[in-house]
């Protein structure tokens, strides 16, 4: 069967795909173009992993069926989709990718991500956009060292963006949630509680367990907005300078290991110390209590040196604070949900980098940017949904990469693509 028509009818049968785009809305007075062919075009973009809008456009003007399925009487401009895209709504955006992950949720999707029963969230920022000479009112700044024409180190202002990511990781499925750009001169807590004030809005409460983040996190008063918005947290300990740490430090010393386990995923053997009821700082409250895990984790990494193969052994040590809610847990889930934040980088950002091309400015301006990467990861989710849709995929026979390029090949078969989305 055609791979583009299997995806489509998987979409539109299981999230209702037709419903979700025309409910997209833009505030042009007097469209020439309407807005549903536009965001078709938006989205099989991402889908076939196409990294521009002059590629974009130029798919409208070479592939007659491309302008079928969309619905297009011709060839589109490239500054269409950056003029459509800075007067959409990104809420409408969010609002889709609500529904589908709900509905992915409501289809278990999410079992092979949960730890003990919990389902943790990972935030995390990521910087797109630097530039030298393009800004907009949005962009942050920052002072770097270039060499100039004559190779002298001077001081320019480089220019950028930066969001925050809520990232959802498993073994088998990944999905980022929501986004959230953070504004010139703010601090990168204050974005993540846009974010996730808004994540409990969509999703509402119990979508998830807690919330799991790296080192930047542990301040106090982030995280007793954590305990106010009702998730339990996880977030990694490396400021040496905390008493919460160096407590941490001489109370597991000389004590045995309260766990002692073989991480088979990820090939380590581990040994956990766990320390209760400690007092995290005066910005989070005297009256709660905290818990720390340490992990000391030995592995053994085969390299190749002068032409032949060795072992070398590999030791590293982690720390997390959590919060109290997770006291009745065993300390494997702190060890389990502090590593499962690494799944945002290496399931999102990298993923999304290296073929979703996550990084690269499309159309510099702050809704058209933020619009096009709401719909990356709607398209991606689409996409991943399927791929493990498919039998092929599952057993290893098919990338997801190759799947990508028979969906593009696919719209090359003549098939009756003008009824997909403009008739019924």
């Amino acid at each position: 069967m055609n791979r583009l028509a299997q995806f489509l009818g998987y979409s539109g049968k299981v999230f209702a795909l037709k419903g979700l785009l025309r409910r997209v809305r833009d505030g042009r007075s007097e469209p020439r173009i309407p807005v549903l062919p536009l965001v078709l075009c938006l989205v099989l973009g991402v889908v076939m992993r196409i990294g521009s809008y002059l590629d974009l456009a130029e798919q409208t003007k070479s592939r007659r069926r491309w302008r079928h399925l969309c619905g297009l009487k011709g060839p589109l401009d490239h500054e269409v989709f950056g003029y459509v895209t800075e007067r959409m709504s990104p809420e409408d955006w969010r609002q889709n990718q609500a529904q589908v992950a709900k509905e992915l949720k409501r289809n278990k999707a999410f079992e092979s991500c949960k730890i003990k029963g919990l389902l943790f969230l990972s935030i995390d920022a990521n910087e797109h956009f630097a530039s030298f000479s393009r800004t907009c009112p949005r962009c942050c700044q920052r002072q770097v060292e270039v060499l100039d024409s004559d190779g002298k180190k001077v001081k320019v202002t480089q220019y950028y963006h930066r969001y925050v990511f809520a990232h959802l990781s498993g073994p088998k499925f990944n999905l980022v949630l929501d986004l959230e750009p953070i504004l010139p001169g703010e601090d990168e807590c204050a974005a993540a509680l846009r974010l996730l004030g808004r994540i409990r809005r969509l999703y509402g409460p119990r979508f998830f367990d807690g919330i799991t983040a790296d080192a930047w996190y542990a301040k106090g008063p982030f995280l007793r907005a954590l305990d106010k918005l009702g998730w339990r947290w996880i977030v990694v300990l490396k400021r040496e300078d905390m008493d919460v740490f160096q407590e941490a430090v001489q109370l597991s010393k000389n004590q045995k290991p309260s766990e002692e386990f073989r991480d088979e995923r990820r090939g380590r053997q581990v040994q956990l110390w766990e320390v209760k009821d400690l007092h995290f700082s005066d910005g989070y409250t005297q009256t709660k209590s905290v818990q720390v895990v340490l992990s000391d984790e030995r592995w053994t990494e085969r390299r190749v040196r002068g032409g032949k193969k060795c072992a070398q052994p590999q030791q590293s040590r982690w720390m997390w604070v959590a919060c109290q809610g997770l006291c009745g847990y065993p300390a494997e889930v702190i060890y389990q949900g502090g590593h499962r934040r690494w799944g945002i980088e290496n399931q999102a950002f990298n993923e999304l980098t290296q073929a979703y091309h996550l990084t690269h400015c499309y159309h510099h301006d702050p809704t058209s940017m933020l619009v096009q990467m709401l719909i990356l990861i709607f398209a991606f989710t689409l996409f991943t949904a399927f791929a493990l849709h498919s039998q092929l995929v599952r057993v290893g026979e098919l990338t997801r990469k190759a799947l990508a390029h028979q969906l593009d090949l696919a719209l090359e078969q003549d098939l009756p693509w003008d009824q997909w989305f403009h008739s019924g």
